[in-house]
């Protein structure tokens, strides 16, 4: 179902609410809210242009994100867990479909390559609403759904024709792992079935004569300390979707939140550990990868106490 019908039932399916694969199934419309602690309105933690993201995403001007706060994940090292798991301790905004739609016209006007969406699984339906009444207003740029990749094939359906670029996660290729680190117990199933049915709809990368993406799936996988992400059978199964699949091996891995205290999470990955995932990606035929240096990124971090949390931390 495309279109308004599958906005109207996107809209609908929160009465009994199933966007995401945990299907809480409680009545968000009423106020309720289940494991994404978020009810009838989406809630944001930032707005701003980043150029932090993959260059086809950046570009010169910056990548036009919407931080959602919450999560339909657990995730022990999430870097964003300030927003993600901590959400009450900063300030956020609750905004309405229509104000939604003012922040996506306002990153229009900033001059924003795209409308980056970050972790927006849990508020699909107000995504979608809010991007009906955005192009209806004049939003022409194309829309980035930057997800953990734990997605539901139904609300994916309900999206297609309206998202541009599928940016998701393959976080892992073992399910007890999964389940250890980011709380779920079907991760690599449901991941799976939802990469696939992203590229079903918008294919490989396509970026215009300034190297901007346009359309298409763009797949990160976040290399973790002694292979803890399984990364070879996630390749693989990238691989065999196409070779010509654009990946972001990310080297980036600090350990933040509770990984601290939990062994091997706790330490930032080797060189050689990197290196053995970019051979792993250029042996099964992955040529179009982006690939980072391995250094501590600490500093880099986002903080969403502060109203750039992208800003260069003074002293770093």
């Amino acid at each position: 179902m495309r279109g308004k019908g599958g906005v109207a039932a996107l809209q609908r399916r929160m009465a009994r609410c199933d966007l995401c694969p945990r299907r809480c199934h409680v009545n968000r419309l009423e106020g309720e809210v289940g494991f994404c602690k978020t009810g009838r309105e989406a809630v944001v933690a930032h707005v701003g242009l980043h150029l932090g993201e993959e260059p086809p995403l950046s570009g010169q001007r910056g990548s036009g994100t919407i931080f959602f706060a919450h999560c339909n994940l657990r995730c022990v090292y999430c870097q964003n867990f300030q927003i993600s798991q901590c959400a009450e301790q900063i300030p956020t905004r609750t905004l309405s479909p229509a104000a939604l739609a003012d922040e996506m016209l306002r990153l229009q006007a900033q001059g924003a390559h795209n409308v980056n969406l970050v972790s927006p699984t849990h508020v699909a339906a107000q995504v979608a609403q809010s991007l009906c009444l955005a192009r209806a207003r004049g939003l022409t740029l194309p829309v980035v759904y930057n997800t953990n990749g734990y997605e539901a094939l139904e609300t994916l359906q309900a999206l297609e024709g309206l998202i541009d670029i599928y940016l998701p996660d393959i976080k892992y290729s073992d399910d007890q792992l999964a389940r250890h680190y980011s709380g779920v117990d079907d991760y690599v199933t449901v991941n799976r079935r939802a990469i696939r049915e992203m590229f079903r709809q918008v294919g490989n990368l396509v970026l215009d004569g300034e190297g901007i993406a346009q359309r298409g799936l763009l797949v990160r996988h976040l290399v973790l300390p002694e292979d803890c992400a399984g990364s070879r059978e996630s390749l693989q199964f990238l691989a065999a979707l196409s070779t010509d699949m654009v990946v972001s091996l990310m080297a980036q891995y600090s350990p933040q939140y509770k990984a601290r205290d939990l062994p091997p999470l706790d330490r930032a990955i080797t060189e050689r550990e990197y290196e053995a995932v970019l051979e792993m990606a250029l042996d099964l035929g992955l040529e179009r990868c982006f690939v980072q240096a391995v250094e501590s990124k600490a500093a880099f971090l986002p903080d969403f106490s502060r109203a750039d949390p992208f800003e260069t931390r003074e002293g770093a």
